[in-house]
């Protein structure tokens, strides 16, 4: 049996694409409270198939070029076991550590899969995303505009890697298949919306807001800020985006709460996510079969074959 509980902070979305860029239609794809036996599930798009996080193991499937699914699954290395739920401020940060660290797992099991980043083009946009903020934050006064101007920039990765359209499909076939996991939908999956309001996006805007923010006092309160502080501040951005993400989510419905994800779905509506295929779909739902196999006791035996 699985709860909803408090397992730490499972999101869906681009993984670390989300948090790149800092990843209205009411969704309620959310397990509910009388759902109780559900697993709480999140992951990451990928250019060639999905990586599916549960609360033990993480699972992917991926489409070969020779039209076949390669499917592989392990279990989640862990940072700091227990720390996630006893310290708010923290569990964000570890949790997407954790989550990236499967990242290199995925790919050594799964030599056929393409990560997000593994495109030249998004590369060169990173490293020239690096080289403009620096240039930028060197040569103008530290002001709020600046601040805005520099988070602009940093999402410009995302965007390029966006514009990949097999990657924005299996970042809504990833929505649709859990989504229709939660909601006993498995079969009429195509039928579920594309938007997710555990998705990363949601945590952009706020990331974008908080880290401008915080950089414009740091600067005003230190004449020339150490790499060192500037990481803190980020980090503390993203710890706050994290819990305001967590709070949502237990309060959906609630005013403050839609006003936080509204940005978030107009992102996955209009950018973020496209209507994937139903061969798109066949390859996530490869993804959520292993997922749940793996979480549901079958961690010895083979996956299915494709």
């Amino acid at each position: 049996m699985h709860n909803r509980g408090n397992e730490g902070v499972e999101w869906t979305g681009l993984g670390a694409l989300s948090f790149w860029a800092g990843p209205s239609i009411a969704y309620l794809g959310l397990v509910t409270e009388n759902q109780t036996e559900k697993l709480r599930l999140g992951g990451m798009a990928l250019r060639n198939g999905l990586l599916i996080h549960g609360p033990t193991h993480w699972a992917a499937a991926v489409r070969k070029a020779d039209g076949g699914i390669e499917v592989a699954s392990e279990r989640k290395p862990e940072l700091a076991p227990g720390l996630v739920a006893k310290l708010p401020g923290l569990r964000g940060p570890v949790k997407l550590a954790e989550a990236m660290l499967v990242v290199p797992l995925a790919r050594r099991r799964l030599p056929s899969a393409r990560m997000p980043f593994e495109d030249g083009r998004v590369l060169a946009a990173a490293a020239a995303t690096i080289v403009g903020t620096s240039i930028l934050r060197k040569r103008t006064p530290s002001t709020a505009l600046r601040e805005g101007i520099v988070q602009a920039i940093g999402a410009v990765p995302a965007l390029v890697a966006l514009a990949d359209r097999d990657l924005a499909a299996y970042h809504g076939a990833e929505h649709k298949t859990i989504a229709a996991y939660e909601r006993d939908l498995v079969d009429e999956v195509a039928s579920v919306p594309k938007e997710h309001d555990r998705c990363g996006s949601n945590l952009i805007v706020p990331m974008m807001l908080l880290s401008a923010g915080g950089t414009v006092l740091l600067e005003r309160l230190v004449e020339k800020p150490s790499n060192a502080a500037r990481a803190g501040v980020a980090l503390g951005g993203a710890s706050i985006a994290v819990e305001m993400f967590a709070w949502s989510d237990r309060h959906h419905g609630d005013q403050l709460a839609e006003a936080f994800h509204t940005p978030g779905r107009e992102i996955q509506r209009h950018w973020a996510t496209k209507e994937p295929t139903p061969e798109q779909l066949e390859v996530a739902g490869a993804a959520l079969r292993e997922i749940l196999r793996v979480e549901e006791g079958g961690k010895d035996e083979p996956p299915p074959a494709a």
